[in-house]
């Protein structure tokens, strides 16, 4: 994986376009539609709009396309805007609505008309489709096509009124049913639609199309950068059209495409995620295992990481697929330098000391960052006669690429001693309850460089801390699903500890808290009620373990 960081192409478009004077600031906008929680692809979206805007010290508008009353909620309006905020961002005094501009947009429609660009159109959907044509075959005229002005703009007045039923009729661009792009054969334009809006209530019954709406509103709002994902470059002639027939003064907005982000392991279809929120194969919207901004920061991913991970894989012009380990790597590269480390065991089973005098406690001074011990200063660890380690550190018949604790050999304990196990204590069913150890200061196997005892993590048994660790991981087994959300959803994307225990100095916590467990990855602390254990969720591991096939 290559540190270098990527060229944005954008950049070098603004830098002409500013050389050549066709405008004197730069203002971009982010317009997302509330209909869903924004997932990361729209983070790299707000990172580009508001970022660029910042370099060249101009604006970014904040603009609701919310052209859609159907599928939009308030909800989603909220969620955006914390989002936005969460990601570090600030529109100040420029947030907008495309429900601001309904009258002009409807008013520009009716100048349309009138200049013979437009038509109010009776074809039924199915119809619609049939006289579209194909990729290889022109369309055909709809028979609607050739009502004079004046018949239109009656016809379209009265949609307005409320005459009509839905999809009874609708408004249509006229350009060219035999254009080889498709979406310039006589797109719609209006629609009826009887349906209460979030901001606008009953007001309206005929709502704007998305692209009719997006390019007069860009428009309207001075925005000088249009930047869209790649799916919109067809749609391109369709946004200069509008602003050409309507004879909208210089200079208008430019479109600029970029490549969405595809991300491995993830889907980033607003429909498809909904789909897992309704069908309840995920715990609502910001479920950690989920892509949404809501979800990661559930989760304990910190908003300098999501930007360090926009930044790192740049801005394309075509279409690929990111490997989630760009995105893992940005969260371990920010949080390493931030995050206390302290010793918890996932899956305890209790180590027994031979010979340990009950009362006996040894206290360990232990810096939270080994590596710059005088950076957040240490805390104490008790070394007693029971301590926890970790079940996957011991085995009964170790295989033989195993070379942690098993019975007659010697490990480390970190900041610690060396523990020899002597017996281990088997339930019926054959699992381990218990292990018998000697315990002591110096290794009790000659050492050599080239063979020295493995290093593992424990906590003390009476001392240690309680709490429910949350291991997510990746939703999807494939790196690249298709959107089966049955067959290629992975069972073990949550596995929940719930006999965790942690060192002591960990009930110090607060919520909200970031830690690195040692050996076992990042973790945060989402809640810590008064009564009860807190809950830890696994952030990201500490190397990519499914690169190894291996998923702990």
């Amino acid at each position: 994986m290559s540190e270098e960081r990527p060229n944005n192409f954008i950049k070098s478009l603004v830098d002409e376009d500013l050389a050549r004077g066709r405008c004197m600031e730069v203002v971009t906008r982010f317009p997302p539609e509330p209909n869903g929680y924004l997932h990361i692809g729209h983070a790299k979206s707000i990172c580009l709009n508001f970022g660029l805007a910042g370099d060249y010290g101009g604006h970014c508008n904040f603009r609701f396309d919310d052209t859609n009353p159907v599928k939009e909620d308030t909800e989603y309006v909220d969620s955006i805007q914390a989002d936005v905020r969460w990601l570090g961002f600030s529109w100040d005094e420029r947030l907008f609505y495309a429900s601001d501009y309904f009258e002009k947009l409807f008013d520009c429609a009716v100048v349309l008309i009138e200049r013979g660009f437009a038509y109010v159109c009776e074809l039924s959907p199915e119809d619609v489709r049939l006289y579209r044509g194909t990729l290889t075959e022109p369309g055909k005229n709809s028979p609607y096509r050739d009502r004079t002005a004046a018949e239109n703009l009656d016809l379209f007045l009265k949609m307005r009124a409320g005459e009509f039923k839905d999809g009874d009729k609708f408004l249509r661009a006229k350009i060219d049913m035999a254009s080889p792009n498709l979406n310039m054969r006589d797109p719609a334009l209006f629609r009826i639609r009887r349906a209460s809006h979030h901001r606008t209530g009953d007001k309206w019954l005929i709502y704007p199309m998305y692209d009719y709406a997006h390019c007069i509103s860009d428009a309207i709002e001075g925005v000088t950068h249009s930047i869209c994902t790649l799916e919109f470059e067809d749609h391109r002639p369709l946004y200069d059209w509008v602003l050409e027939k309507l004879a909208w003064p210089e200079p208008r907005p430019r479109q600029i495409e970029f490549a969405r982000l595809n991300l491995e392991y993830t889907l980033m279809s607003k429909r498809k995620l909904l789909q897992l929120v309704k069908e309840n194969l995920v715990d609502g919207w910001d479920d950690p295992r989920l892509p949404t901004l809501a979800a990661l920061r559930r989760r304990g991913v910190t908003p300098e990481s999501i930007r360090l991970f926009c930044d790192r894989i740049g801005v394309a012009k075509k279409d690929s697929w990111i490997e989630l380990e760009w995105l893992e790597k940005a969260v371990r590269d920010d949080l390493n330098p931030k995050v206390k480390r302290i010793m918890a065991v996932l899956d305890p089973v209790k180590v027994v000391v031979d010979g340990w005098p009950p009362d006996k406690v040894k206290t360990i001074s232990a810096p939270y960052f080994p590596d710059e011990p005088e950076k957040m200063g240490c805390r104490d660890l008790q070394m007693t006669g029971e301590i926890y380690i970790e079940r996957d550190d011991f085995q009964l018949n170790p295989e033989p690429d195993f070379y942690r604790l098993a019975p007659g050999r010697e490990v480390r304990l970190r900041w610690s001693g060396y523990i020899k196990c002597r017996e281990a204590v088997l339930d019926p069913g054959g699992r381990v309850l218990e292990l018998r150890c000697a315990y002591s200061e110096e290794p009790t196997v000659p050492l050599s460089k080239k063979k020295r005892p493995p290093i593992i993590h424990w906590v003390p048994a009476r001392q240690s801390v309680p709490c429910l660790a949350r291991l997510y991981d990746r939703l999807f087994t494939g790196p690249r699903p298709t959107g089966d959300l049955t067959g290629e959803l992975n069972p073990d994307s949550l596995i929940e500890r719930p006999d965790c225990r942690l060192e002591p100095a960990a009930a110090a916590l607060p919520a909200g808290e970031r830690v690195q467990f040692e050996r076992l990855g990042y973790f945060y602390l989402e809640s810590k009620p008064e009564n009860g254990p807190g809950i830890f969720n696994r952030i990201v591991t500490l190397k990519d373990s499914w690169a190894r096939g291996r998923k702990r």
